[in-house]
């Protein structure tokens, strides 16, 4: 597990727009059949038996199908594709949410490799490793002063289960290296990043970037956590959560609906119409409840926020969604490859489909459709309904389809502070890199706090901003005065959000992050004022 979490800059926005259009809605996750000729393989394999046989030079032919395979079928839509051997796994250990490794989060410092959370119960705590130590040596090799990235970290940390590796490590303020053995072994991916209460009847939970085979056991956790803390409503952020299982999110709809209520429906040319219902076993079927979403919202996210919408269950507050309405199917291979095939689209319980539209082989359009909307401003300005198709609930409110989900509260994203000098930090991880060198430099009085809101009450009050300004400077990003004036609250929030992370972890990071969320806030305000109740939903008194 490695720190690679970012916020505040455009950046992670368009990287995670390519993520979120590789993710996607399995039916089932099926495999396919392997029985039958498929259409044209006779001449595509006459043609490689012609390479073979009398191409001048010897051709991998293996290699010459992987690099073919991408681009078949990426000509058919912007969701189907071919996914290699090697990105396969990774892929699953994501939506299956494990992996084998020695269960430690980590930080690459100044070509260090920095401990800073430990898996309770898991390896590394059993083998004695601690926070804040280093690892300098991975069997017999030096990784320390390497200049070594977080993938290659992942790489030899992590390996088959039961395995062995042998660490160097260097324990917090100490010189002397000393040997660790540590067993690998399975490490949970949580997929629910957080689930706090934000007044004393209001619990709040975050969702990560996708919906995996264990979300629904973490979010049924995460529930039954808030609802013993005294929760009686719920806001569930789903922002840039690009998608996932479309069983888990099934699941988690049901939780909030009533029996026969339909949750979502799939239909393709060879996909027979089947219909997903609520079973009337939801434990928060009377439970208010507030879905946050952002341009960055796709796939199982849009089924569970047009699920809520459609039977005027509850509020939906944010920015348009991405628009991914497209099912996939997959068949694998024996290298460990797979296709991910579109089957049919997904709609939601009035009929409409999420799917915003695409042109045959414009592709590279339908990828920028998320930086256009940026440019034209529909994240500060509510997005245009002019392509949008109106559909009615089934309380006869109007709602929009063919181009995501449109919340029923805007709330712009709030581009101050975003400057050129911002962007430049951000995007050099310095923020985050000396958040990291002040905890290691403070350790032991930062974790001297019982509370991570005492810890933020103490880091209010330290220079952090004009720290990281001369840090910046060291690292060659030149002073900018007004833009760091512009600017100073977001680098504050950053700084205090991670340095809380270092000490308190994951939960308490997304608390301090998101203190003064506009979202968050308004989620809040339209509980507590009985917006987000039926009646008032259906009268549109949220308006």
């Amino acid at each position: 597990m490695g720190t690679e979490k970012r916020k505040g800059t455009w950046l992670p926005l368009w990287i995670s727009i390519g993520i979120a259009i590789g993710i996607f809605i399995g039916s089932k996750y099926s495999i396919f059949s392997t029985s039958g000729n498929l259409v044209g393989a006779g001449k595509i394999d006459a043609v490689l038996n012609y390479i073979h046989e009398s191409y001048v030079d010897t051709v991998n032919t293996y290699q010459l199908v992987e690099d073919a395979l991408p681009n078949i079928i990426q000509e058919l839509d912007p969701h189907s594709e071919y996914i290699s051997a090697a990105d396969m796994k990774r892929v699953n250990e994501s939506l299956e949410g494990h992996f084998s490794g020695i269960g430690v989060s980590f930080y690459v410092l100044k070509d260090t490799i920095v401990v800073t959370g430990i898996v309770p119960g898991g390896p590394s705590e059993a083998a004695g490793i601690m926070p804040w130590d280093r690892i300098v040596m991975v069997d017999d090799s030096v990784v320390a002063g390497k200049n070594i990235r977080n993938e290659e970290v992942l790489r030899v940390l992590r390996g088959e289960r039961g395995t062995e590796v042998k660490l160097g490590v260097k324990s917090a303020g100490s010189n002397y290296m000393h040997d660790i053995i540590v067993t690998r072994g399975e490490i949970p991916v949580n997929s629910v990043n957080a689930a706090y209460m934000l007044t004393d009847n209001i619990g709040f939970i975050k969702l990560g970037v996708n919906f995996g085979f264990n979300t629904f056991s973490e979010f049924i956790s995460a529930i039954s956590k808030l609802k013993n803390m005294g929760a009686r409503s719920f806001i569930v952020d789903l922002r840039g959560n690009a998608g996932g299982s479309l069983e888990v999110v099934v699941a988690m709809v049901n939780e909030f609906l009533q029996k026969g209520d339909l949750i979502v429906y799939a239909e393709g040319r060879n996909f027979p119409r089947t219909d997903n219902y609520a079973n009337g076993s939801g434990t928060c079927k009377e439970d208010d409840i507030v879905i946050l979403i952002d341009e960055l919202s796709a796939s199982a996210s849009e089924i569970f926020a047009g699920a809520i919408q459609d039977h005027d269950r509850g509020l939906i507050i944010g920015r348009r969604s991405f628009g991914k309405g497209l099912v996939q199917s997959q068949r694998n291979f024996p290298d460990g490859s797979a296709v991910r095939l579109t089957v049919a689209r997904y709609y939601t319980a009035s009929g409409r489909s999420i799917q915003r539209g695409y042109e045959k082989g414009r592709y590279d359009e339908y990828e920028m459709d998320a930086i256009n909307r940026y440019i034209q401003g529909d994240y500060v300005n509510i997005d245009t309904l002019n392509n949008l198709t109106p559909f009615k609930t089934l309380g006869g409110r109007t709602v929009y389809g063919g181009d995501g989900i449109m919340p029923d509260v805007f709330i712009s994203r709030d581009t101050t502070g975003y400057n050129s000098y911002y962007n430049t930090v951000v995007n050099r991880r310095l923020d985050e890199e000396y958040a990291m060198v002040y905890s290691d430099m403070n350790r032991d009085k930062l974790d001297s706090f019982n509370a991570w809101q005492d810890l933020y009450k103490y880091l209010r009050q330290q220079p952090l901003l004009l720290n990281l300004v001369s840090y910046a400077d060291n690292n060659g990003v030149r002073r900018r005065p007004y833009y760091i004036q512009e600017s100073a609250e977001l680098f504050e929030n950053n700084l205090y959000a991670y340095i809380i992370r270092n000490f308190f972890g994951e939960e308490a990071f997304w608390a301090a992050y998101y203190r003064e969320d506009p979202l968050l806030h308004k989620g809040v305000e339209l509980i507590e004022t009985g917006k987000t109740r039926k009646v008032n939903i259906l009268n549109e008194e949220f308006k």
